[in-house]
């Protein structure tokens, strides 16, 4: 069996080494436009902010390792065209322009996304930057020590944990965000509430439900300030975190999408084409809460369907079982876990919602220390299926997000978490757990309507 897997991140690092595992006896040949694989980009932000002190321990593979596992790997090659019907691949070596054809049996598509960059005025200007892979990220850090007013667009996760980095290191940061909330995708109002206090009074400007308009540059093309919708904002240096959009111009029109290009896979990770896989950030994803398919790039989800494709390969062995979109945040002392949709999310995705708000401590008050827990918990109005929840705290509670994201794949109900078995030692909560308390506390709000 000859396979050919296109792009080797997340995704595609998983699929060849969980193919070469389950089937030694495939040939898999991997063709990679970059130099390098398997970049963890959620770390770019530790490494600026200077929590990791070298890059290359952001990578979790290499193509020497793949190529032992008994991989082809093909750095620095780029795939121009598929032939669907055919079974090949056209091939150009981007250091030397040669192009080849490849054929295969089986095709994995896993060429993840790429970072939006919206048509604004000036935004060719040096020193605007993207952050998605680790050339990116070497860049950010040249850069960085000359760069005094930073401007970060986008308040997204990647948004928030560089503007927590260059806060660290001292900058004059300010962050632009189209939304009215930051981390508007993850949060409600009463967790972004809380965040968006806390980043004032550090000293981060604030600049939200503004939109940019134009990058204004200097004699040398190096960009001054940004305009938006608002104001103008002094900047000299500026990174783009306007948020992904899926890597499938390869495919379009040869393989069934939604309409932002992410394709569509079944549980099995096959496309439309039975013999064609695809996996990672290119992949729209099965969403649990509501039960349909949603586009959520998130590494977890990439890992997990890559090691899928391996699995299911030669035979369809192992489904998916879908995702929340559970995800974690550390920001200036916060720990934020959500998981499933947010009471305004929930309309986007077809939900009619009610939920429930509750701070307790996370252990007894008779413990030497505690630590308040901000939780919510999100559920479906006549069904109280949990579609959702957020918990926020100083103390590091962030593995509920997992414990929730476990109560929504598995569509369990707000009584089912009110008295699930949870045990209890005073070290670690409370004789009823923090989770219990929430839903009981959903439970009384729904018993008295």
């Amino acid at each position: 069996m000859k396979v050919v897997v296109i792009g080797c991140t997340h995704a595609g690092t998983s699929a060849v080494k969980s193919i070469l595992k389950e089937s030694p006896e495939a040939e898999v040949t991997v063709f990679e436009r970059n130099d390098n694989v398997s970049f963890l980009s959620c770390g770019i932000a530790l490494y600026i902010g200077g929590v990791v002190k070298d890059a290359q321990s952001l990578f979790y593979s290499n193509p020497q390792e793949l190529a032992e596992l008994g991989a082809k790997v093909h750095m620095e090659h780029n795939v121009t065209d598929i032939d669907m019907d055919g079974k090949t691949v056209k091939v150009t070596n981007m250091l030397t322009d040669e192009t080849f054809e490849e054929s295969y049996d089986k095709l994995v598509l896993t060429t993840g996304s790429w970072p939006i960059v919206p048509p604004i005025p000036g935004i060719e200007s040096q020193n605007i930057l993207l952050c998605k892979n680790y050339n990116q990220a070497q860049e950010i850090i040249a850069r960085k020590e000359n760069a005094e007013k930073v401007v970060i667009v986008g308040g997204g996760y990647i948004g928030i944990e560089l503007v927590e980095a260059f806060g660290e290191a001292g900058k004059d940061v300010t962050l632009i965000d189209g939304l009215d909330r930051i981390l508007n995708k993850y949060l409600d109002p009463e967790f972004t509430d809380l965040l968006e206090e806390d980043l004032q009074n550090r000293g981060i400007k604030l600049q939200l439900n503004q939109t940019v308009q134009k990058f204004n540059a200097d004699d040398q093309g190096k960009v001054t300030s940004v305009e938006t919708s608002e104001g103008t904002y002094e900047a000299d240096l500026v990174i783009m975190c306007v948020g992904f959009r899926p890597s499938t111009e390869l495919v379009k029109d040869k393989l069934e999408m939604l309409p932002n290009g992410a394709l569509v896979v079944n549980e099995f990770m096959q496309t439309s084409r039975p013999e064609v896989y695809a996996a990672g950030d290119n992949v729209a994803v099965h969403y649990n809460p509501n039960n349909s398919n949603a586009y959520i790039p998130l590494a977890t989800n990439a890992v997990r369907m890559g090691t899928l494709v391996g699995k299911n390969i030669v035979e369809n062995k192992v489904a998916y079982r879908g995702t929340q979109g559970t995800s974690g945040l550390y920001l200036f002392g916060y720990n934020i876990g959500s998981t499933g949709v947010t009471v305004n999310s929930a309309p986007h995705f077809g939900l009619d919602v009610d939920s429930v708000v509750v701070t307790d401590n996370y252990r007894p008050e008779f413990m030497p220390t505690t630590e308040e827990v901000l939780m919510k918990l999100v559920y479906e109005k006549g069904t109280n299926r949990i579609v959702g929840g957020q918990v926020v705290s100083k103390y590091d509670i962030t593995q509920t997000a997992n414990t929730l994201s476990l109560a929504v794949q598995n569509q369990m109900t707000v009584e089912d978490l009110a008295f699930v078995d949870f045990f209890f030692q005073p070290h670690f909560d409370r004789p009823w757990n923090y989770l219990n308390i929430l839903a009981q506390a959903a439970l009384d709000k729904i018993n008295k309507k």
